[in-house]
């Protein structure tokens, strides 16, 4: 039996809007679908400006922007992260700290982040893994404190809460990716949610190349021209209608999700030695969306000589990100010598397992019964 790690969920519904995007002839950005992405955001998680981008990197290279981040500016974020997060912060010229995670969420430390703020901090990017927060109102208070902005790396959190709020729409700005390993897909895109109302002017002309284009085709401005530094971040109307397709069913995708990740729970819970691994911990403030399905193990032999056994399965396992401080180029900036004891533990002992909304019973059973197997003879 052979089970990736991922598969796409599709709605049946794409196609279609596809065939009226081309039909629309406006296949480019700010088109039709484009609109009814971002006013769907808007309305369902509440933010103030949403813009449908070409990729989650897209929507943190923007925010980077708009925060005027400068070579004499400071960002704090995790090590465990992907590298998009970290190099938007690098694009413009400003230094990174890594700061340690939490065992629990696998996620920034506020603590850390306390102990990191110098005169020259300027934001917080946090991430949520696995469509799981931090506690956000802790991180909240430290950035009001101290004066710096909030940006939020929700590419994995889309359709998931902190107490009642949805993530990406907490911080100044949140950044969405819909990229074809996510909950809601269209192969490549992304989003920015702008939530402070600062940055929303800039942001459209940023969006759109520096101009002050979409001010023209609102009927504002007689003309357009270039007012501001900006790039291509739109993202193509065909991808915007596939996405469509995908949040009409956002909900029915997020209880699918669930439900996996809860017969996992079940599944694993009935191992013998369930005492070398441990289950995803989701917190009482948090309302994930399943987007990821781990276990931690004992350490790494175990971790990885597991990897290795379900992958001879064809069960498609893998582990996560290498710490962004280890990598050759966060050494190359200064990171040799960074200790993050969490983050260099749990990054090496956490394995992903299949999750997708299709995945069948049958499937999960013969995952679980493998691990068991191999867990006996270990």
């Amino acid at each position: 039996m052979k089970i990736p790690l991922n598969k796409p969920y599709i709605s049946k519904r794409e196609i279609d809007f596809i065939q009226d995007a081309i039909n629309n002839r406006k296949i480019s950005g700010d088109g039709f679908y484009s609109k009814k992405v971002a006013k769907f955001i808007e309305n369902k998680f509440g933010t103030k400006l949403a813009l449908f981008v070409n990729s989650g990197t897209a929507a943190l290279e923007m925010a980077s922007i708009l925060l005027e981040l400068s070579s004499k500016d400071e960002v704090i974020m995790p090590s465990f992260t992907f590298v998009s997060t970290a190099n938007a912060v690098l694009l413009r010229g400003a230094k990174i700290k890594f700061v340690d995670i939490e065992k629990k969420t696998l996620n920034i430390d506020p603590e850390e982040i306390k102990k990191n703020i110098t005169n020259n901090t300027k934001a917080i990017y946090v991430v949520h893994y696995a469509g799981i927060s931090p506690d956000m109102d802790i991180i909240q208070e430290i950035a009001e404190e101290n004066d710096l902005f909030i940006v939020e790396d929700a590419a994995q959190a889309v359709n998931a809460k902190y107490k009642n709020k949805y993530l990406g729409t907490i911080g100044d700005i949140g950044c969405y990716s819909f990229h074809e390993s996510k909950n809601y897909v269209c192969g490549e895109g992304g989003a920015i949610v702008i939530n402070n109302a600062e940055f929303i002017e800039r942001a459209e002309v940023i969006w759109e190349k520096g101009t002050n284009r979409r001010n023209f085709f609102k009927g504002k401005i007689d003309k357009y021209t270039w007012i501001d530094i900006g790039s291509s971040f739109l993202g193509s109307d065909i991808n915007a209608a596939f996405l469509y397709a995908q949040f009409e069913k956002m909900d029915e995708i997020l209880e699918m999700r669930k439900k996996i990740h809860e017969l996992y729970n079940q599944k694993f819970n009935q191992i013998a030695r369930k005492d070398t691994f441990r289950f995803p911990l989701i917190p009482e403030y948090s309302k994930p969306n399943y987007h990821i399905y781990y276990l931690i193990f004992k350490n790494q032999i175990l971790r990885d000589s597991m990897m290795e056994y379900l992958n001879s399965q064809e069960i498609g396992v893998a582990f996560h990100y290498i710490p962004l401080h280890r990598s050759p180029m966060g050494i190359s900036l200064g990171n040799k010598n960074n200790n993050l004891p969490i983050t260099e533990e749990y990054a090496y002992r956490l394995l992903r397992f299949p999750m997708f909304p299709e995945i069948k019973k049958e499937m999960i059973d013969f995952i679980s019964s493998n691990v068991d197997r191999f867990l006996s003879n270990f």
